[in-house]
């Protein structure tokens, strides 16, 4: 069965409902494993409850099709030794790097709030790296990794979560608002959804210069990512887009990053209905829900996604479940998750299993892995020793980027900055 077919889930006529107090862990139904796992939810005592047939879109990972063989065996594994090192490598980047930005962190090298991505990384590797270079990506608060995997260097992210000039926002943005117009990433958004908007204009650029400038290409359509956690998910703006954006037939993915908990909210308490895939199909778009710490089947419901968005046949929800390995940031003492549910997530590191995955398929050796982690060290150290000697931002850089024309209002006509005139302050300066 290909990652995206029409199927038929039909669960069992009774159903054991799942109580608030109840983890991934430690209930019989677990949410990796089927819709039907949330097919009825209450805050109650366990109680039977008859339960519907769901029809969807989804992947294998959801699928009730016992017939479906195996995606790969040790004789023919499900990719090619280049793509998985490659996999592999972006995987460890990504963990490498969040985890020298706690150590600089905590050394007092970087300021504000720093949210890091460890356990996720799958979601990320799985989807940009079958992204081309003039395709969208557009992220969250949660974004350094999302830029790496696009290609930013490591260097310019690491510099701009020092606040440095060298940094891919020149250190104005910060960790929260990574962009790079050159790599196509449109951002880092700090409150949640505000990124879906800017997502879906990017995917109506992306048609109307392909339909109604006629400026296509043969490979198709630019296709937009779009990243997002579940606590979006009940947000105005998360429906509108996904109306617009199959209205419109957009080259859209909606990337759900569910690691099941906005903050310290959890998902199951804040949602009516937890399973966020099924709101693709409510619009008319596919939903699917896929095992965010596997990257391999990421990457292949993601093939098809993209492949739908570039022949023009619109937009996909695709409803990641993932898991965060620290707090929300490094703020957060992480206090409210229960030691069961993060040591059974914990259990399931998508690092791990890839590389286990590569030496079972006979891709690579142990030593070959161990190279590929030692070359990744040297990168992280590095971008900090890059992003320490860089310059700060000067004084002068204050007013660029906020006014169109900063000549119009923040230099003068000798080309000095109006801030630096002392007369400024006190309102009498001529603008």
């Amino acid at each position: 069965m290909a990652a995206f077919s029409a199927v038929k889930i039909p669960p069992p006529q009774f159903t054991t409902v799942r109580s608030s107090s109840q983890r991934p862990g430690s209930s019989p139904a677990h949410f990796a494993h089927s819709p039907s796992a949330f097919n009825s939810i209450s805050f109650g005592s366990a109680k039977s409850v008859r339960s519907r047939p769901l029809f969807a879109v989804s992947s294998d990972v959801v699928s009730s099709d016992k017939t479906k063989p195996a995606s790969s065996s040790a004789s023919n594994p499900a990719v090619t030794r280049e793509v998985a090192l490659e996999l592999y490598e972006d995987m460890v980047l990504g963990r490498a790097f969040e985890d020298m930005c706690a150590q600089m962190y905590y050394r007092g090298k970087m300021f504000g709030f720093v949210h890091l991505y460890n356990g996720q990384e799958a979601v990320s590797t799985g989807f940009i790296k079958l992204l081309n270079q003039s395709d969208k990506v557009v992220s969250t608060y949660r974004d350094h990794v999302h830029a790496l995997s696009k290609g930013v260097p490591s260097r310019e992210v690491m510099a701009e979560l020092f606040g440095k000039a060298t940094g891919c926002c020149r250190g104005q943005g910060g960790s929260m608002h990574m962009f790079s117009a050159a790599h196509n990433v449109l951002g880092g958004f700090a409150f949640i959804g505000e990124g879906i908007p800017v997502a879906t204009g990017a995917a109506f650029s992306a048609k109307y210069h392909h339909e109604v400038l006629k400026q296509s290409k043969p490979e198709g359509l630019d296709v937009t990512l779009a990243f997002f956690g579940d606590g979006t998910c009940n947000n105005g703006q998360f429906f509108e887009c996904l109306n617009m954006a199959q209205l419109w037939k957009l080259p859209i993915i909606f990337v759900v990053e569910n690691n099941l908990w906005a903050i310290g909210m959890s998902h199951l308490r804040a949602t009516s209905d937890p399973e966020i895939w099924k709101k693709g199909p409510a619009f008319g778009m596919p939903g699917v829900h896929v095992d965010g710490m596997d990257v391999l089947k990421v990457r292949e419901v993601a093939q098809e996604a993209i492949a739908r968005a570039r022949r023009g046949e619109g937009p996909t929800l695709v409803e990641c479940e993932t898991y965060r390995f620290r707090g929300h940031s490094l703020a957060d003492p992480d206090e409210l998750r229960k030691p069961d549910e993060k040591a059974h997530y914990a259990a399931r590191d998508p690092i791990i299993a890839l590389k286990k995955y590569i030496i079972e398929h006979g891709l690579a050796s142990e030593s070959e892995l161990k190279s590929i982690d030692k070359k990744i060290d040297d990168v992280v150290e590095d971008a900090v020793e890059f992003a320490d000697s860089s310059p700060l931002p000067p004084r002068t850089q204050l007013l660029e980027n906020v006014f169109a024309d900063p000549k119009g209002f923040g230099i003068g006509p000798d080309g000095k900055y109006r801030c630096e005139d002392p007369l400024f302050t006190q309102g009498t300066a001529q603008v």
